[in-house]
């Protein structure tokens, strides 16, 4: 069963914390991908070569089907996990975090590495904010020209996300309908076009509503 909506990072940013003389900036992105996610991984690592380390964690899919985490040289479980552990426990999904660490000449101790890593991350998704995404069904409403501005008038009127707007013999308009919406739906388009306009469904796509 997959999720009806998930919740992740609203955009790509930086959030720093100085603790003990280290100074940790925890880099966060969405990514709809594993390899996006390492790609965002592998960028940050170029931008600070000069960094102690890089660890990074990363939850791919609405259900958290992918998740890894890296230390990086850090003490076995001080890094990563942490960081993947506050991403799980503020239940955000399709996001990448790398906190890149500098260190200060002070050892701060596994409790203090933890509280570090894991610590920075919320931080980060404070700053940065986070977006709620939901499940919907996309579906195509086909119309004839004489109707499509109407159309789309009443679809707004009534809150759908009407996502783009075709015009060739007829007016295809492509909106995102959640999934218990569509019977009713496509009850309120027949009687609303008087039973002329035409209607698909098109697969599952999640959208900010």
């Amino acid at each position: 069963m997959k999720a009806d909506q998930y919740v992740t990072v609203a955009r790509e940013g930086v959030h720093e914390s100085e603790i003990n003389r280290s100074r940790f900036l925890c880099s966060l992105a969405p990514a709809a991908t594993e390899e996006e996610a390492q790609a965002f991984v592998a960028r940050i690592r170029r931008e600070h070569p000069t960094a102690s380390h890089n660890c990074f964690a990363y939850v791919v899919g609405a259900d958290a089907s992918v998740q890894k985490a890296s230390d990086d040289g850090e003490p076995g479980g001080t890094a990563g996990v942490p960081m993947l552990q506050m991403l799980m426990r503020r239940e955000v999904r399709y996001v990448v975090a790398v906190v890149t660490r500098y260190y200060g000449g002070v050892k701060l101790g596994a409790g203090g590495l933890i509280r570090a890593y894991g610590g920075v991350v919320g931080e980060a998704l404070d700053a940065l904010g986070t977006v709620t995404r939901h499940r919907y069904r996309l579906a195509t409403v086909t119309v004839d020209h004489q109707r499509a501005g109407k159309t789309q008038n009443d679809l707004r009127a009534t809150g759908r996300t009407v996502l783009d707007v075709r015009y060739g013999e007829a007016v295809a308009i492509e909106i995102g309908l959640p999934e218990a919406d569509v019977e009713p739906f496509r009850a309120w388009l027949a009687d609303t076009t008087a039973g002329t306009a035409g209607f698909e469904l098109g697969g599952e796509a999640y959208g900010e509503g």
